[in-house]
């Protein structure tokens, strides 16, 4: 799960709230952005899918599948973990580090597109832009996300969208995928306050 999506414990997708997303829904919208890397990169040679953790991964693992399907081209996925680059890690200390894992390789010269749920304040990109900068010097870096929401705190933009999502700050938006979570949902329910006063991502 990205910090982007303020849960409500650590590493727990929200429960309640109204689903904005089924599973035909997040289907179509990463069938579509794959398309759209595609034509923006004109074609898959030289593409990497860095999927930030958690569910960025399994997106980005998705995306890769469907440009495979289309082009008969493998193209290479990797994870990206941000935690030790993130500005808020001294009010939240307790954040779990993932594995970062790239192609043997390496990421100079590829285009590099970051995957990952929500898009939120843009903080959690920025941390993974500075992540990215210590791998390598890739040719392009570019951003795609299942949902983008507002609310943005840095002059971050994605290049890949599946929804646009407009929500109030006191809302959360929660991305469940079936690797992880056991269904493929958005939904969209009420923050707590705390969650809203702290800002998270």
């Amino acid at each position: 799960m990205s910090a982007e999506q303020t849960p409500a414990t650590p590493g727990a997708p929200a429960t309640g709230g109204r689903t904005v997303l089924d599973a035909r829904d997040i289907a179509r919208a990463l069938t579509r952005i794959s398309h759209e890397i595609l034509e923006r990169n004109k074609g898959p040679e030289g593409l990497l899918l860095l999927g930030i953790h958690t569910r960025g991964v399994p997106l980005a693992k998705r995306i890769a599948e469907r440009i495979s399907t289309v082009e008969d081209h493998t193209v290479a996925v990797g994870s990206l973990d941000v935690t030790m680059y993130r500005d808020d890690l001294r009010s939240h200390p307790t954040r779990s580090p993932h594995h970062t894992q790239t192609p043997a390789s390496g990421i100079d010269g590829k285009v590099v597109v970051l995957v990952d749920d929500v898009l939120f304040s843009g903080r959690t990109i920025r941390a993974a832009l500075d992540a990215v900068n210590d791998l390598g010097r890739p040719a392009a870096v570019r951003l795609a996300v299942l949902v983008d929401r507002g609310h943005r705190e840095l002059p971050i933009r994605a290049d890949h969208v599946g929804k646009n999502l407009p929500s109030a700050r006191a809302e959360r938006v929660s991305v469940l995928l079936d690797e992880i979570d056991g269904v493929d949902e958005v939904r969209i329910s009420d923050a707590p306050k705390s969650a809203v006063k702290e800002g998270v991502a």
